[in-house]
């Protein structure tokens, strides 16, 4: 794992209070092609409620039949289903009979009401029973409301915490447009996942596919960063919306497993205090920890973060990088989606409007500003927020809320991350 750091002002005037924001750049090894992959560990949760018969219940078979060819023998694999009840549908473990695998899953039929957090537990509970030695990933896929037991977004956030904690990683696909996004974006989020939308019923197998490509493309697993502020500096914030653990002397990032070189950033903020020594300062301390995913070896780096204190005049004169500026103004309008799609949900499509559409001026006027790299991409989101808050207007506010929730997921969460295909 590779960790870079930019700052937007790496001086400081002297005996003044400031703000730096830090953009970090992570990237994960290249995979060596004729490495022997470790043995994934995947788990499929499976909302087979009423609501879910029909076109829903079969493509959602068929993706895991899909899935099932795709994996080795050795793999373990596993099946919960859920309505107002939960049934291991297929136990934990190799796949060394595929096609009675297939025949369970082709034998499934839709139920009752929709206990999801029955069927999340259970499911976390089979997979670590086959993957202690390494990580492990649950998928779950729902269409609907947990309207049966546990039904909290924050408690079920808690519940794929502490999963994610014993190294499983959590991820949701959200299938049409009656689910609640923002239950199965704080699992996500709880489980250091991704949240996908599938507005029709075939693109939840291409979700699916998605999470098995990194699955089994994996380089390095149980990332996190441990961000500590150090001298007189009191306060760091991190803008990704990602779990944050606060630990003595600071605070740790989960980031998840990363895939074949995947590349991600996260941007820190960080609230420098009026100096009155003059030189280089350090103002935080960043521990990136991992699993190489094919020795299972922990490796950890160390980055010091530093200014440089200087008189006020030397100071006046300083530019900001742009390549960091922009990477603030990319993560604000990520924040502004979240409140645009909150809009939607209170019904008041007109302050959704509002909010997208302001957000993709503040882009524009930051374009000619922008570094070259990320000009293109600033003006294709520009392009975005300007016809989403068309669609806050004129579309299914339930539609252009789901999209925009797991389009701000991928963008503010896993920055930079695409899939291994993609």
């Amino acid at each position: 794992m590779q960790l870079n750091t930019l700052l937007d002002l790496d001086i400081v005037a002297v005996e003044a209070e400031d703000e730096v924001s830090v953009l970090l750049e992570l990237a994960a090894p290249q995979a060596d092609s004729q490495r022997t992959r470790a043995t994934a560990a995947l788990e499929i949760v499976l909302d087979r409620s009423g609501s879910m018969s029909g076109d829903r219940l079969e493509a959602a078979k068929g993706a895991i039949e899909a899935l099932i060819d795709r994996l080795d023998p050795t793999d373990s694999f596993g099946l919960v289903v859920f309505d107002d009840e939960v049934q291991v549908a297929v136990p934990a473990g190799p796949l060394t009979d595929k096609e009675a695998v297939r025949r369970l899953v082709r034998g499934l039929d839709p139920g009752g009401m929709t206990n999801l957090s029955g069927g999340l537990m259970r499911g976390l509970q089979e997979v670590r029973r086959v993957s202690s030695k390494g990580s492990a990933t649950v998928v779950l896929l729902s269409d609907g409301h947990a309207n049966h037991g546990v039904t909290a977004a924050e408690a079920l956030e808690t519940i794929a915490a502490a999963g994610r904690a014993r190294g499983v990683t959590t991820s949701t696909v959200g299938i049409g447009l009656d689910y609640d996004e923002t239950l199965l974006a704080a699992l996500s989020k709880g489980g250091a996942g991704n949240a996908h939308f599938a507005e029709e019923a075939d693109a939840a197998g291409a979700a699916v596919a998605s999470e098995v490509d990194g699955l089994l493309e994996q380089a390095a697993q149980a990332c996190s960063l441990t961000v500590r502020p150090t001298g007189a500096v009191a306060t760091v914030r991190l803008f990704n919306d990602l779990p944050v653990a606060r630990i003595e002397g600071g605070f740790m990032v989960e980031l998840g497993d990363f895939h074949s070189g995947e590349e991600r950033k996260l941007l820190l903020t960080i609230d420098v205090p009026a100096m009155s020594a003059l030189g280089l300062a350090e103002v935080c301390s960043l521990e990136l920890q991992w699993v190489d995913a094919a020795k299972l070896d922990t490796h950890m780096v160390t980055i010091p973060v530093h200014v440089n204190v200087v008189p006020g005049d030397q100071a006046a004169g300083r530019i900001a990088n742009p390549t960091v500026r922009t990477e603030v103004a990319f993560q604000s309008a990520q924040r502004a989606k979240r409140e645009a799609a909150e809009a939607l949900r209170r019904g008041d499509a007109a302050e959704a409007a509002r909010l997208y559409e302001g957000a993709g001026l503040a882009l524009r006027g930051l374009g000619p500003l922008a570094a070259p790299a990320m000009a293109s991409e600033m003006e294709a989101e520009a392009d975005l927020l300007s016809s989403l808050s068309l669609r806050a207007s004129h579309d299914d506010p339930r539609r252009v809320a789901k999209f925009t929730e797991a389009d701000r997921h991928r963008k503010a969460r896993r920055r930079g991350g695409h899939d291994p295909k993609g």
